[in-house]
């Protein structure tokens, strides 16, 4: 109990306090006397909860042993997405015994773990994906890497793997950046994709919380995520019959078990000539995201209002970074409605017959932000891109034909919201307004 008070004095306490005078207040309306005991009771049920950040070592105390010998680096405009790694890794053990490791940037290496590790047979496990782009002037920035920590963190508690110090984590990211810095492509259409990975290792069949973890980290430039190319339109497949995610779910966390569980709908998609799945809900046929990507529609809604809505953050869509990017711009600009609001398909097929809809697009880490040309549903194909040039202009006149090629202008990536550049290590904040340049 020592230990819990002690977390208690170092930690922020505006994270602890709310839940302890919760439980207090239960235990007094329960008719418990506020005594020392019964804050000692508390505070080891928070504990338990895991509700005291576990301190992760300051990056100071990082090691670093890199390698010495050194893969070729490839042509960036040949980079098929996730198939080829940087040299280096960082690695931290936890155990629920002595808490963090030092952390440890060194050779890419197979990782050594037992058979009965609980992410192996219960996928007690959570992963993130960021980027690092090298800019017009050569700089190396992160894209809003304090949302990726955040979500991390949720992804964390939700899987009761061990909370960590985010701030600590992200400095040791940038120094395994900095390591690695060749590997940033000279490109614009290229960019180094940073895979943060945290998993139970403790070796029990047991179904519980983990007392063992590992925390790593491997990079791996990436071209475009589909093959055609950066801004090329995708097809999407809707059926009903399957579902990514419901409500009181981890459809919210970034878990490996909400891809893998994806994948045989993502084969059938394939077999009907469709690149992604887009995800339906309900009896109504809700839109929720795309196999890898948010969702967002730009069209004149029934008010006959230009409007870009995404669906709203339920607990069954992921909360995604360039999600958040867009709708933080396009709000900063005050030319159109900007809503996250509930769609169905009924909603989109009647925009679609009325010639309500500019586009839709797909928007995410990985894809950065891809056009939907068609979807496949009930049977029927159905075409989403406007039927004539002039319709793809939007409300952007002058900026860009398209409100989607604008998000995603490589060249200007860093104008939304915060980039960071890791020779100074430090968070900037950018112009959220795209230059004409």
């Amino acid at each position: 109990m020592i230990v819990a008070l002690l977390l208690c004095a170092v930690q922020p306490v505006s994270k602890v306090l709310p839940r302890v005078f919760l439980l207090l207040f239960e235990r007094i309306v329960m008719g418990q006397v506020l005594d020392l005991t019964l804050l000692t009771q508390v505070l080891a049920q928070c504990l338990k909860e895991n509700w005291f950040p576990q301190i992760l070592k300051e990056a100071s105390d990082l090691i670093i042993t890199p390698a010495t010998t050194f893969k070729e680096k490839p042509d960036p405009t040949g980079l098929v997405f996730g198939t080829v790694f940087t040299d280096n890794m960082l690695t931290i053990e936890w155990s629920l015994a002595s808490g963090w490791e030092k952390p440890y940037i060194k050779p890419l290496e197979n990782l050594s773990l037992h058979p009965a590790s609980s992410a192996l047979h219960y996928a007690v496990e959570l992963f993130e994906g960021m980027k690092a782009y090298r800019g017009v002037d050569g700089k190396i920035r992160l894209f809003r890497p304090t949302l990726n920590m955040d979500r991390m963190a949720r992804s964390a508690r939700r899987t009761t793997l061990p909370s960590f110090d985010q701030n600590e984590l992200l400095e040791c990211i940038r120094k395994l950046v900095e390591v690695e810095q060749e590997w940033v492509p000279y490109s614009t259409s290229a960019s180094l994709y940073i895979r943060p990975t945290l998993i139970g290792t403790e070796p029990s069949l047991g179904v519980k919380k983990p007392t063992k973890a590992l925390l790593y980290v491997i990079l791996s430039p990436v071209g475009p995520y589909f093959g055609g190319g950066s801004f090329n339109p995708i097809s999407l497949w809707a059926d009903p019959k399957y579902v990514r995610a419901w409500k009181g779910g981890t459809g919210d966390c970034k878990v490996g078990g909400n891809y893998g569980s994806s994948i045989y709908a993502q084969q059938e998609a394939l077999e009907f000539g469709c690149q992604q799945v887009l995800w339906l809900y309900g009896e109504d046929h809700q839109i929720t995201e795309v196999g890898t990507m948010n969702l967002f529609l730009y069209w004149v809604n029934e008010d006959g209002e230009n409007e870009l809505a995404t669906p709203p953050l339920d607990g069954i869509i992921l909360p995604g970074v360039t999600r958040q990017s867009i709708l933080d711009l396009a709000r900063s600009w005050g030319e159109f409605k900007v809503s996250e609001r509930y769609i169905t398909m009924s909603d989109l097929t009647a925009a679609l017959e009325e010639n309500r809809v500019k586009e839709m697009f797909g928007a995410g880490t990985a894809c950065i932000v891809c056009p939907i040309a068609k979807i496949l549903y009930k049977g029927k194909l159905i075409a989403t891109e406007a039927k004539t040039k002039g319709d793809r202009k939007g409300a952007l006149p002058g900026k860009m034909n398209s409100v989607s090629m604008l998000f995603s202008n490589m060249e200007e990536k860093t104008a939304i919201g915060q980039c960071w550049c890791h020779e100074g290590g430090r968070a900037q904040t950018l112009q959220t307004e795209l230059t004409s340049e």
